[in-house]
C-alpha cells in the first residue's frame, strides 16, 4: 500500500498535512461547480422575484412607500380572495386525498383487466396543462355543454340543469379532478413497497378488508399522503388556469386578484404586494411540511 512522506504526514491533532491541504482545494471545487446554478437560479427567479418585492414598496405617486400593503389589506376585495383561494384549496386538497387514496388501492390492490395501462396513464395524466381539463368539463358540464344539450334535446327546456360549473363548486370540481393523480403517483409508489405477505396474514385471521386498510395499508401510506397532499394544497393556491378557463366571474383567488391589478386595473404595486403575500403562504405552508414530515419520518 502507498504511504505518503514522512514529512507530508505530520500534522496538528492527528490530521495528515496532504489530507489539510486537499480541503481548500476540494472547497474552491466544490463552489465553483455550484456558481452556474446558483447564477442561473437568481438571474431566473430570484432577480424577478426581488424586482416584485420592490415595486410592491414603490407607489405610482413615486418614493418608497408601504401605502400599498395597507391599501390592499384593508380592501374587502382582497380579503374575499384570500378566503376564496384558502377554502378552495383545502377543499380541493381533502378532496384529491379521499378520491386518490380510494382510486390507488383499487389500482393497486383490486386485480381487475387493464389495471397496468390505468397506471401508467395516470403518469401521462401528470403531463397535462391544467385548462385542457377544464375544457373537458366545459364541454361535459358546460351552459352549452353534452350534459346540458341531452337535457334540452329530451325535455324540450330552455336551458339544462347542469349550471353550476361556473360557481365556485365547479372549480373545486375541476382542482379535484386535475390534482388528484399528484396523490395517486406517490400512492402507488408506496403501495407498490408494501409485502403483501403482510395482507395475506392479516386477512388469514379473519381481519376484514377496512381492517386491514386501517391497520396495515394506511400507516404505510400516510408519508405519501403527506407528500402529495402538500403538493396539491400549494399547488391550488396558485392556480390560475383552472379559474380563468372555467368563466367562474364571481370566483376571485389570488392569482385571478393579481392578473386583475395588473392587466385590468393597472395597478402593479398592489398586483405585486398580493404576489408577495401569495409567495410567502405557498413557503410558509411548504416550510411547515417540512417541519412536520421531518417529526414523522416522511
Amino acid at each position: 500500500m502507498p504511504t505518503l512522506p514522512h514529512s507530508r504526514l505530520r500534522s496538528s491533532g492527528g490530521t495528515p498535512t496532504a489530507l489539510r491541504n486537499d480541503c481548500p482545494q476540494r472547497l474552491t471545487s466544490n463552489l465553483l461547480w455550484a456558481l452556474p446554478p446558483v447564477a442561473v437560479l437568481s438571474l431566473v427567479f430570484l432577480y424577478p422575484l426581488a424586482l416584485v418585492v420592490q415595486q410592491s414598496f414603490q407607489p405610482d405617486t413615486g418614493g418608497t412607500s408601504a401605502q400599498a400593503y395597507g391599501d390592499v389589506f384593508a380592501s374587502a376585495a382582497f380579503r374575499e380572495a384570500l378566503g376564496t383561494t384558502v377554502w378552495l384549496a383545502v377543499g380541493a386538497t381533502v378532496g384529491c386525498l379521499v378520491l386518490g387514496f380510494v382510486l390507488a388501492l383499487v389500482i393497486a390492490f383490486v386485480p381487475f383487466p387493464g389495471g397496468k395501462a390505468v397506471a401508467r396513464f395516470i403518469d401521462v395524466f401528470l403531463s397535462f396543462p391544467s385548462f385542457l381539463i377544464t375544457l373537458a368539463l366545459l364541454f361535459i358540464y358546460g351552459t352549452v355543454g353534452m350534459a346540458n344539450g341531452l337535457w334540452t334535446d329530451a325535455t324540450g327546456a330552455a336551458e339544462g340543469p347542469f349550471q353550476f360549473l361556473t360557481t365556485p363548486w365547479g372549480v373545486l370540481l375541476a382542482e379535484v379532478t386535475y390534482f388528484t393523480p399528484f396523490v395517486m403517483r406517490p400512492l402507488l409508489a408506496a403501495f407498490s413497497q408494501i409485502d403483501t405477505a403482510q395482507l395475506e396474514v392479516a386477512s388469514s385471521l379473519g381481519a376484514r378488508p377496512a381492517r386491514i386498510v386501517r391497520q396495515v395499508i394506511l400507516p404505510e401510506a400516510l408519508p405519501a399522503l403527506a407528500a402529495g397532499g402538500s403538493l396539491v394544497l400549494v399547488l391550488c393556491l396558485n392556480e390560475f388556469g383552472i379559474v380563468l378557463f372555467t368563466g367562474a366571474k364571481g370566483v376571485t383567488t389570488l392569482p385571478m386578484l393579481v392578473y386583475s391589478k395588473a392587466i385590468l386595473e393597472s395597478d402593479y404595486p398592489g398586483a405585486c404586494v398580493v404576489a408577495v403575500v401569495n409567495v410567502l403562504i405557498s413557503v410558509g405552508l411548504y416550510g411547515l411540511y417540512r417541519v412536520v414530515s421531518r417529526r414523522v419520518g416522511a
